[in-house]
């Protein structure tokens, strides 16, 4: 098929989906219309990116949607006459309808090297897996992230890398793969590889709650645990004083001659920021800020302890609980209450 005849519609919602956007731009793909998700609360999207300008500078139609599989949406998209329907960065799935619109193909996009590493939150097991990722553009089925390669681009993460690392180096990854893939395509090469789906693993949902720190776990896991819900991610998080306090980056202390009690302050550092114990080891907070939105930077001293020691909460819940019930107890009944049946 020539490439001036290639129908290309794409769908997204993140970094990933502008970059592949711009990118059959730049190769002079005839894109025929775009998709932007439009949360109504784009800050819990991670990671969130607009397309609408990108696709105007280029005279493309842009639709907004909130969910890719309703009526209206693949009336749309069946109105664009696609060859190709790329999605490209949001995590909806798409249904049977949606995909049997394309002539050719729905093409999806995943950061794992395949078949290793299917399903969500991809760049977080990337992180505290250590693993390397890959950019992949495939063929979409009706499995998850299973269907036949079109181009895989592998980029390397070490052990240090955090979710904003990993996000860069993916970026390029992206690049590289539609640079080297997409002259091709237009040209009308068509060579999907099917996945050896023998090797295949999957990962599961990571949500916010996840990003929750254990002091008693090993400062390497919670350094993990750290780096992947880093930006563009929710962030790891703890408490403080009743405050949930976020933990934006930390470094592993191997040398520090100190013991103290799990989650407790040690030491208070200007450059270093503050040191913690953990289960095994220490670690340095080196960038936190309170997750209540207020931009006030949290003061942590020597000391304190971070998080909740749990048989202490449940003891003072129960003992504001005898109060309250010793309170109502006491309380006259209403006047005019009904009186109980005889």
């Amino acid at each position: 098929m020539p490439a001036s005849t290639i129908r290309i519609v794409l769908a997204g919602s993140v970094g990933s989906s502008r970059l592949t956007l711009q990118a059959l731009l730049r190769h002079r793909a005839n894109v025929v219309g775009v998709l932007e998700l439009a949360p109504d609360d784009p800050a819990a999207i991670s990671g969130f990116a607009r397309l609408n300008d990108v696709a105007a500078e280029a005279n493309v139609p842009c639709v907004g949607f909130q969910n890719i599989n309703t009526p209206e949406i693949v009336a749309q998209v069946r109105e664009w006459k696609p060859d190709l329907l790329f999605v490209v960065g949001l995590s909806q799935l798409v249904k049977s309808d949606l995909l049997s619109v394309p002539k050719l193909a729905c093409v999806g996009f995943h950061p794992t090297l395949l078949p290793r590493g299917r399903g969500r939150a991809p760049v977080a097991w990337l992180v505290l897996d250590g693993t390397p990722g890959a950019a992949n553009f495939f063929v979409m089925d009706a499995g998850t992230d299973s269907g036949p390669i079109l181009v895989q681009e592998p980029f390397d993460v070490s052990p240090t890398d955090g979710a904003e690392q990993v996000t860069a180096s993916l970026e390029q990854a992206i690049d590289r793969a539609l640079d080297r893939w997409l002259p091709k395509l237009l040209t009308g090469e068509w060579n999907p590889q099917p996945q050896d789906d023998s090797l295949a693993t999957y990962h599961g949902k990571r949500a916010p709650e996840d990003g929750w720190i254990d002091w008693s776990k090993s400062a390497v896991e919670i350094h993990a645990l750290i780096r992947a819900a880093g930006r563009p991610h929710p962030g790891a998080y703890s408490y403080l004083k009743d405050r949930k306090l976020l933990v934006w980056r930390a470094e592993i202390d191997p040398v520090t001659p100190f013991r103290g009690v799990i989650g407790r302050v040690l030491l208070s550092d200007a450059q270093l920021g503050s040191l913690v114990q953990t289960g095994d080891g220490l670690i340095w907070l080196s960038e936190v800020a309170w997750g209540d939105g207020d931009l006030t930077q949290p003061k942590l001293s020597v000391g304190q302890r971070l998080g909740y020691v749990i048989e202490d909460e449940v003891s003072r819940l129960k003992a504001r609980i005898a109060e309250l019930e010793k309170v109502i107890a006491q309380m006259p009944l209403a006047s005019g209450a009904a009186s109980a049946p005889r």
